[in-house]
Parts: C-alpha cells; sequence; structure tokens
C-alpha cells in the first residue's frame, strides 16, 4: 500500500514540475504581478526573486520539501478560486464534463500555463478529482501537457551525508511549505463553501 502511495505521489509531483516546465515565462511573471501583498509574502518564503527565474529556481529546490507545491498553490490561487466558483455545487468532485465545461473560459482568464499548474496542483494536493484531472492533464486537447522527456528522473539524494545543520534547514522548509499548504487547503475549502452558499 505504502509504494504505491509514494508511486502516486512521485507522479503526482511530476505532474506539477512539468506542468511549471511547460509554463512560459510570461505566463509566470503575469501570475506573480498579479499577486495581493499577502501571497506575495507567502511566495518570498519559497522564492529568492519574483520573477520567472526565481520561480522555476524555487521549483527546482522545492521539489523534494514541498516548496513546488507550496509555490503552485500561491501563485494559481486565483486561478483556483475562479475554477471553484465556476463549477459551484460540483467544486468539491467534478466529473469530467463539468470541468471540460468551465476550462475554456478558466484557460481563457489565466492561460494555459497557470491553468495546467492549478490542474497539476490539485492532483499533487490529492483532490477527490485526481484521477479525472490526471486524465484531462495527458490526454484534454486544451490542457494535456507535453509529453514527459524520459531522461528527467532526478537523482536520488543520500540525506545521510547531509549535515545536521543541513538536516535542520530541511526539516524547517518542509514544516514551512506544509503550513502554506494547509493554508491554502483552507482557503480552498472556504471559497468552496462560500461557492455553494451563493
Amino acid at each position: 500500500m505504502a509504494v504505491n502511495q509514494m508511486k502516486n505521489r512521485m507522479q503526482a509531483l511530476g505532474l506539477l514540475d512539468r506542468a511549471f516546465k511547460a509554463a512560459s515565462d510570461d505566463e509566470l511573471t503575469a501570475a506573480v504581478d498579479a499577486l495581493d501583498d499577502d501571497h506575495r509574502e507567502g511566495l518570498e518564503s519559497f522564492v529568492a526573486e519574483m520573477t520567472a527565474e526565481g520561480i522555476r529556481a524555487g521549483v527546482k529546490a522545492g521539489r523534494i520539501d514541498g516548496g513546488m507545491e507550496a509555490i503552485a498553490a500561491i501563485t494559481t490561487d486565483a486561478c483556483l478560486a475562479d475554477c471553484i466558483e465556476q463549477l459551484g455545487d460540483h467544486a468539491e468532485n467534478p466529473s469530467t464534463d463539468q470541468l471540460k465545461e468551465v476550462l475554456p473560459g478558466i484557460v481563457e482568464r489565466h492561460g494555459v500555463g497557470i491553468t495546467q499548474i492549478m490542474l497539476a496542483g490539485t492532483v499533487a494536493g490529492e483532490a477527490p478529482a485526481s484521477a479525472i484531472i490526471r486524465d484531462l492533464l495527458k490526454n484534454d486537447e486544451l490542457v494535456a501537457l507535453p509529453k514527459a522527456e524520459v531522461t528527467e528522473i532526478a537523482p536520488l539524494i543520500d540525506t545521510a551525508r547531509r549535515s545536521a545543520e543541513e538536516q535542520a534547514e530541511l526539516r524547517a522548509k518542509r514544516k514551512e511549505a506544509k503550513k502554506a499548504k494547509q493554508e491554502a487547503e483552507r482557503a480552498r475549502r472556504e471559497q468552496a463553501a462560500a461557492a455553494r452558499r451563493r
């Protein structure tokens, strides 16, 4: 069971990584420019510069410690809120048809790159509709990600070689990422609840 969960987790993170790679610099820059102060502050915990290059560096550094997921949650929050609003009562667990109905408008308003990152982020966040969303990211003509390069297998890092200081730093980063992810999840749940009340 644990092996399967680990495999699914690695696949989900792989999708998210590919979504970031597929996004253009312009799309990433526009997403950062559109952030409010709170989101900007949250993003500063994970990226050194508020640029497309800074985002990509943060994503690369945050593959293991949850930073990549936190960056995705922060940069696509407006896109996700829009998607939740459009799905209305179906926001918690939409069908393929319901998603296909709202996605063209989402892509038009937020760009295909940010929409792909938002969708991949929900798969990494283990949303109830993960299997459907994963399928869309692989096969849907609007939001399918480019095929993965076979060579991009991240090398395993021997954690035993890290100093105690490095390990403590990594633990702190993971804790920070987990907190950011929980905050994003809480906001997401509130948005879904608000959308249902309308």
